[in-house]
């Protein structure tokens, strides 16, 4: 099944913390995000029934090789889009919420030209 956009900002979210939290909550989640515990506690859900998730007896979520892969491409995507536009005299937080809505949609071709062009 194709995940959606908001699977991919879930998992990004989680890789995100994973980068400074070894132990992460669905209320880490719930708090980095700005969403109900409810609505993040169904999406784990979701993305454990997928495969892109496991979670522990203790409640610590953690990413699977799949999830991995997703929110990986997810974030490289964001963070060269933000550079991308913020290069282009984009303000910094405009730069990073229009990447957000980009980087879900955007084709491989279309990004890799554009990592192309930043790589120069």
């Amino acid at each position: 099944m194709a995940l959606q956009e908001s699977g991919e900002m879930y998992l990004e979210s989680i890789y995100v913390l994973s980068q400074t939290n070894d132990s992460i909550h669905a209320i880490d989640v719930s708090g980095y995000m700005g969403y109900s515990k409810p609505s993040v506690s169904r999406a784990m859900g979701i993305l454990k029934k997928e495969g892109y998730i496991t979670v522990d007896a203790d409640g610590h979520i953690h990413l699977t090789e799949s999830g991995i892969s997703v929110a990986e491409t997810m974030y490289r995507r964001h963070t060269l889009l933000t550079d991308f536009l913020t290069r282009l005299g984009v303000d910094e937080k405009i730069a990073s919420n229009d990447a957000c809505k980009i980087e879900h949609v955007i084709s491989e071709e279309s990004f890799s030209a554009i990592e192309k062009y930043m790589n120069k």
